[in-house]
């Protein structure tokens, strides 16, 4: 029985026992997520802001605000403007544990900004440069957000039209390990 968005102890048991059957995590690991989930989140969603700020601490030196924006967007699965537990722990099982497969089916979805399906050069500059952004490590200057999507659309665009299909992008990202290096820029995802 649920009351309001609090679940009964029943209904919480039966939902952490079906996220641990989906997912990568322990039933003892959902439980402890679910937890910490609830203490940040009472009402059992997670805001845009609220998100951001999550970020904020683990990138002290940057501004994540664009990065969580368009990160927000990928783990609010029904795209109702927040991110309930459930969201939430899949797309950390994903980008976590996941396989590669898994993981660079969810990076396409990032990357491709408008959901049409194919990733071009434009969206990935968007990711990259949000990546630079956050980070704000002055160290990292030297790194030009063009001249990476240049090269990972000379390795990856088969056909030569400027945009990344599904296939291109999960056939070349798994043929050339430095590409997935390149997406994630120290493995931020």
């Amino acid at each position: 029985m649920v009351m309001g968005n609090h679940c009964s102890k029943k209904t919480e048991k039966q939902m952490i026992t079906k996220l641990a059957e989906q997912t990568y995590f322990t039933e003892k690991e959902v439980k402890q997520w679910y937890k910490g989930f609830q203490q940040d989140c009472p009402d059992g969603k997670l805001t845009e802001k609220a998100f951001a700020k999550i970020y904020e601490r683990f990138f002290p030196n940057g501004d994540p605000t664009r990065f969580a924006r368009l990160l927000f967007h990928v783990f609010d699965e029904n795209h109702d403007g927040t991110i309930e537990f459930e969201e939430f722990i899949r797309a950390l099982s994903i980008t976590s544990r996941g396989t590669m497969e898994e993981k660079l089916l969810w990076a396409f979805k990032l990357y491709d900004l408008d959901s049409d399906g194919y990733i071009t050069r434009e969206e990935m500059s968007s990711i990259l440069d949000s990546m630079l952004i956050m980070i704000g490590d002055t160290s990292l200057e030297h790194i030009d957000p063009k001249e990476r999507v240049d090269q990972i659309f000379h390795e990856l665009d088969r056909n030569k039209d400027n945009r990344l299909s599904l296939d291109e992008f999960l056939e070349g990202s798994k043929s050339d390990p430095r590409i997935v290096q390149t997406l994630s820029l120290h493995k931020i995802l």
